[in-house]
């Protein structure tokens, strides 16, 4: 029987590599606004290594469009869940011809996979955990790969966990940059109507924040304006955006 055997001399110098490059990003974010965040991340060093998460969502337009004003080349990862409204579908396209993104990949489950885990595509109603895990967390993980770093839409203003997001942070073995971190939703909106950004169509049907179909309700007045998503559950993250600052290292 072979063994494998793990040169563990590697990981310290790996660990303090991590830690002073996550170190220098964090001081050079310092002061910056979101495209000059943006611009640590895909230029310099990280030009060409570096991916963009988006869900097309209601709020995924700002980020997009400051993308596309640095580099409109960037990869953008979308999670074509096989679960999502067409109305995302479409605002996808619309965008993506509007800004001109040149390279948007679209990631889905792999077959075998839902065949085995989810084979009539009710997975969502019994385990909301395991539909995430194969839908979102198993395919982005995959296409993350190559990447050593990550942009992602997130803001402090909308959940609990992400309250304590930096800037720049370092989570599964990337970098990771969240350029609106400090932006409210006032700034979001702001910003798309100075900039004449298409709206994605739910918004106006009562829809704030948008996921999967089955996962995502309308939303009440007065009520929070992610609570249309996963209602009535003790869960606000799909599990690709998890973990704080250092996480990893």
């Amino acid at each position: 029987m072979s063994v494998t055997v793990i040169d563990t001399r590697q990981a310290p110098r790996r660990f303090e590599t991590a830690k002073a490059e996550l170190a220098a990003l964090q001081e050079k974010a310092r002061g910056r606004d979101a495209r000059g965040i943006l611009e640590l991340a895909l230029t310099g060093p990280l030009e060409g290594r570096t991916a963009v998460v988006s869900s097309f969502g209601a709020e995924s337009a700002v980020l997009l469009h400051l993308v596309a004003s640095v580099d409109p080349m960037t990869p953008i990862l979308f999670l074509n869940t096989g679960k999502l409204f067409g109305e995302t579908l479409r605002y996808r396209d619309r965008l993506q011809e509007s800004l001109g993104l040149g390279e948007i990949r679209s990631l889905v489950p792999i077959l075998a996979a839902r065949g085995a885990v989810d084979p009539d595509g009710t997975l969502w109603s019994r385990d909301t955990d395991a539909c995430c895990g194969l839908r979102k967390v198993a395919p982005l993980a995959a296409a993350l790969k190559p990447f050593a770093a990550q942009i992602t839409g997130r803001k402090r203003f909308q959940t609990r966990e992400r309250s304590m997001m930096q800037p720049v942070e370092w989570f599964d073995g990337r970098l990771r940059f969240n350029p609106l971190w400090e932006w409210s939703l006032d700034d979001l909106k702001a910003y798309a109507e100075r900039h004449k950004l298409p709206v994605h169509p739910l918004v106006s049907d009562g829809y704030p924040s948008i996921g999967c179909m089955p996962c995502t309700r309308r939303v009440a007045a007065g009520e929070d304006y992610r609570a249309g998503r996963w209602a009535g559950l003790e869960k606000d993250e799909c599990g690709i955006h998890v973990g704080t600052d250092g996480d990893g290292i």
